[in-house]
């Protein structure tokens, strides 16, 4: 009987130790030395110079990568800086292999917020000196509803976060598919699919059509 009752705790602990594992191996690994051998130095000047920036007409956005600033590679983090012109978007889209943190510095307001695995929307509105956080994976967005370009800063917990563009994926997957998911024919979604704009890589802000700056300061539009 004691054998058995042995047995079955070492049976569990394994199972344990195999899960531990698991949730360790899915993020970015701990650093084995004090930062990487290729940094050649710990600060980045001029991130919107610099950087790897994409320009679009609701502004600009930089980020930072290890080909680009090496210092940050096996340290688990990278930062973008954003300027969003009034009216600004940022696509809704998601961050698979990281949570990230924003941080509202100058400007807007801000609109952002994320939909969690219930469907619930989770919508702010930012000022300068709020913060927001997006968990990991879910779907995100944000929008400059004031007058003033925002400019504002994204902190994420990996150092190649990922991003998926939700409605350009979509679009991506066989029109069959896609045309259920909205809830259309194909004739309907065809016509959709000739208006829409195509997959969002890199990511660039966009203006949207339908904002004009200061006026619907809202969550709720």
């Amino acid at each position: 009987m004691k054998r058995c009752n042995l047995a079955l705790i070492v049976l569990v602990l394994a199972c344990c130790s195999s899960v531990k594992i698991e949730k360790v191996a899915a993020a970015d690994p701990d650093p084995l030395t004090d930062f990487s051998p290729n940094a050649n130095g710990f600060v980045f000047r001029s991130v919107f110079k610099n950087a790897d920036v994409s320009s679009g007409s609701g502004g600009q956005r930089a980020a930072l990568s290890p080909s680009k600033f090496p210092a940050i590679e096996s340290q688990g983090i990278t930062v973008v800086q954003f300027n969003m012109t009034p009216c600004g978007l940022n696509r809704p889209h998601t961050h698979p292999r990281a949570t990230e943190i924003l941080s509202m510095l100058s400007g807007g307001p801000l609109q952002a917020g994320f939909v969690d695995t219930t469907g619930k929307a989770w919508i702010e509105l930012l000022y300068p000196g709020d913060v927001i956080v997006f968990p990991r994976g879910l779907l995100h967005y944000e929008l400059n509803v004031g007058k003033r370009t925002a400019f504002y800063l994204s902190a994420l917990n990996s150092q190649n976060p990922g991003t998926l563009e939700a409605a350009g994926a979509l679009l991506s997957i066989p029109d069959r598919a896609a045309a259920a998911t909205l809830n259309q024919n194909l004739k309907n979604y065809g016509q959709i699919k000739k208006q829409s704009l195509p997959y969002d890589d890199p990511a660039t802000l966009l203006l949207s059509n339908d904002c004009v700056p200061g006026r619907d300061v809202t969550t709720d539009f």
